[in-house]
């Protein structure tokens, strides 16, 4: 498909081919999901509800449930106030969630919905103790991780309070936009350390929940709104990633006045042990014997297979949170980042990733944010990797330049099992050292001479 691609490159300022990036309203359903008894609610057109659960969906292959205020001519002309406010009665009175996550679209905020002075005069309207919330997540800038951002920065706004006089012990946790088995691995992982915390959002068993036989349209997964609402009297806030989490993360300690400390994704060894780090500076404990034994398994496998990495160079996309931890991991593995590229815009993502590089005394790289995968092919043509990692996009990519891919982030549409497998901590990073040396190694066995087809490598 992507054969014609051509190495020349050219000046584009108002055209994305082959965008990497989804919009805004994905990442707020997503964020949604993490609330536990939530229904998010999609304010525009039917068409763009419906292709955000689609998305999500066919990423996580579990049905996404969600909202729409079915925008017609009328509304588009009119304004959609009537439209929520009789959807947002319909809801609790059909499907009785204990909260509605409202996400605007491109639609409504073209038309310039207010949807909190909507939200504020339909309140009286609804059954006692319900609750609503919402976020401007206009398609037409920013991504998915920016939706998702907003989401998780208006949970603080509409729910987060301090009450107590001073703050406990309890660490906040926002865990980012990563799967709902990374969730449940960072969650296994403070619970390893014995501390008390509250992660919100949190979408493990929610769109990763067990066939059981019987329908439930709110799993039992997700953050209960009390445990949002005593985030204000936390001792600190852990943001893990910057373009995903710090938002929340800041809203929370202006409002609350909790302090706030962002990190990196706990993707690699090195990310892994800040992580935790950042955790025990703040409860005084000591790492568990299995927590060492895991880094430990986890530094013996990169010596074992640091001869298939070694020089290797490498493409990476997705993202930016995930990206920057992925970059920084893969030179700890002895590969060479040679192209780097996220869709969302943010100079942010470029200060990093080069200072990553920078340390490392890699020069001459190609890093971009608000980039698109024709760039990143056209990058790749001039100067080949040996591996390409990120999503399911990049298949066309590898397979126009015969190169493997190791999928990472999201979407990933055409595999399974991503949604039950971590890739933060040890334990995730164990399991992208498997998947990146067996594309290496396949790709030696249908390649290699004959006699060099060996069944020990």
């Amino acid at each position: 498909m992507l054969n014609y691609t051509k190495k020349d490159s050219a000046e584009r300022s108002a055209l994305v081919v082959n965008p990497a990036k989804t919009c805004q309203p994905i990442g707020a359903m997503y964020a949604a999901l993490g609330i536990h008894n939530c229904l998010p609610h999609s304010h525009g057109s039917q068409g763009c509800c419906s292709y955000h659960r689609m998305h999500l969906t066919r990423h996580y292959r579990d049905p996404i449930m969600s909202s729409t205020s079915s925008f017609t001519e009328g509304a588009c002309v009119f304004g959609g106030k009537s439209n929520l406010k009789k959807g947002l009665e319909n809801i609790f009175n059909i499907y009785n969630p204990d909260i509605v996550a409202v996400n605007s679209t491109c639609l409504s905020e073209t038309i310039g919905d207010d949807m909190g002075e909507i939200i504020k005069d339909t309140m009286p309207s609804l059954p006692e103790g319900k609750i609503v919330i919402h976020a401007n997540t206009p398609s037409y800038t920013g991504s998915h991780i920016t939706g998702f951002s907003n989401m998780t920065k208006a949970m603080v706004t509409y729910l987060a309070n301090a009450k107590a006089e001073t703050k406990n012990e309890t660490i906040n946790v926002i865990p980012g936009f990563v799967e709902p088995s990374d969730m449940k691995e960072i969650k296994r992982i403070l619970d390893l350390l014995g501390v008390k915390y509250i992660m919100f959002p949190d979408t493990s068993n929610v769109v990763n929940a067990p066939m059981t036989g019987r329908y439930q349209m709110y799993p039992d997964g997700g953050t209960p709104v009390k445990k949002i609402k005593k985030s204000g009297d936390s001792q600190i806030t852990l943001a893990l990633g910057e373009f995903s989490s710090k938002d929340g993360a800041y809203e929370l300690e202006k409002k609350c006045n909790v302090p706030s400390k962002v990190i990196k994704l706990p993707i690699g060894v090195k990310a892994t042990d800040n992580f935790i780090m950042s955790v025990l500076e703040y409860t005084g404990a000591e790492v568990p014997k299995e927590l060492e034994i895991e880094r430990g398994q986890l530094v013996d496998l990169m010596v074992d297979i640091h001869n298939h990495y070694h020089g290797k160079k490498a493409a990476i996309f997705g993202d930016p949170d995930t990206v920057i931890a992925l970059t920084e991991m893969v030179i700890s593995l002895g590969m060479i980042p040679v192209h780097v590229l996220t869709g969302t815009p943010g100079k942010a993502f470029d200060n990093k990733v080069n200072k990553i590089l920078s340390e490392a005394g890699i020069e001459n790289s190609n890093v971009q944010n608000a980039g698109d995968l024709m760039a990143l092919h056209q990058w790749i043509k001039n100067s080949p990797v040996d591996i390409l990692i990120g999503n399911t996009y990049g298949k066309y990519i590898a397979r126009a330049e015969n190169i493997p891919l190791v999928r990472v982030g999201f979407p990933i549409l055409d595999r399974v099992g991503h949604s039950y497998f971590p890739t933060v901590g040890y334990q995730g990073a164990i399991r992208l050292i498997e998947k990146i040396s067996t594309a290496f190694l396949d790709q030696y066995d249908r390649e290699c001479a004959e006699e060099d087809f060996e069944l020990v490598m």
